[in-house]
């Protein structure tokens, strides 16, 4: 299961392209990527149907941890803004059963963006 709450590196923006390789095979027919995050090993990426987050373990990384979280089950989620001295914005998601999960994104991410995504697929 995911754990970026207690990582050192935040996760920022990459370009979709970088992150195809790892989640492709995942991916269902009408499945599209919309957006994707990065940190030095762990991404995050959110597709038009849920977010995939991929934790890579151990040392050398050949053992990867995929975490799909559908929007269909999505109870709540907020997202906080970067501030003068706190830097780094928040997102959390509520999940039954799940709990919360919280990912810290670095500079460069524009979070209201990402809450109108996020609600353009559970509110419809």
């Amino acid at each position: 299961m995911i754990d970026f709450k207690n990582g050192f590196f935040k996760l920022t923006p990459v370009d979709v392209a970088s992150v195809m390789e790892k989640v492709s095979p995942l991916m269902v027919e009408g499945e599209g990527i919309v957006a994707a995050f990065k940190t030095v090993r762990d991404s995050v990426v959110f597709t038009n149907k849920r977010i995939i987050a991929v934790n890579v373990q151990g040392l050398i990384g050949k053992k990867v941890d995929y975490t799909s979280l559908p929007y269909s089950k999505l109870q709540a989620y907020s997202v906080e803004t970067a501030g003068t001295f706190d830097r780094e914005c928040e997102l959390d998601l509520v999940y039954s059963g799940l709990g919360t999960v919280r990912f810290e994104l670095g500079r460069g991410c524009d979070v209201l963006a990402l809450n109108r995504l996020i609600s353009s697929y559970v509110l419809a």
